[in-house]
């Protein structure tokens, strides 16, 4: 399983993604990542929730009340027209990133 370390700063773009076509909330969009990832990744619960603070306080997201279960709502987040702008960059700032660490890749 990867660290999270070797993530960071990328974990806003993985949820970003996930919401891009519909909105979804944090239990559905944890396991959605770690699905992704095949199990390589987990997200832990506090980093997920630091993230939606963040991406809610930058204009990338929203929050809402969805449906009741078990009497809770959930509460589920959609992506901003600033939000998917902002994903876009993060994915121009990875293809970048990617190219520098490979030049770094297997030098035995």
């Amino acid at each position: 399983m990867i660290s999270s370390d070797g993530i960071r700063g990328y974990t806003d773009m993985m949820i970003l993604c996930l919401i891009l076509h519909e909105p979804s909330y944090g239990y559905e969009i944890s396991k959605s990542i770690k699905a992704r990832t095949e199990g390589k990744y987990a997200i832990k619960e506090t980093t997920l929730y630091s993230a939606f603070t963040r991406l809610e306080k930058n204009g990338h997201i929203e929050s809402f009340y969805g449906s009741e279960t078990n009497g809770r709502r959930r509460t589920y987040y959609r992506i901003t027209d600033l939000g998917r702008e902002f994903y876009c960059e993060k994915c121009r700032e990875w293809d970048l990133t990617k190219e520098v660490v490979e030049k770094f890749y297997n030098c035995i």
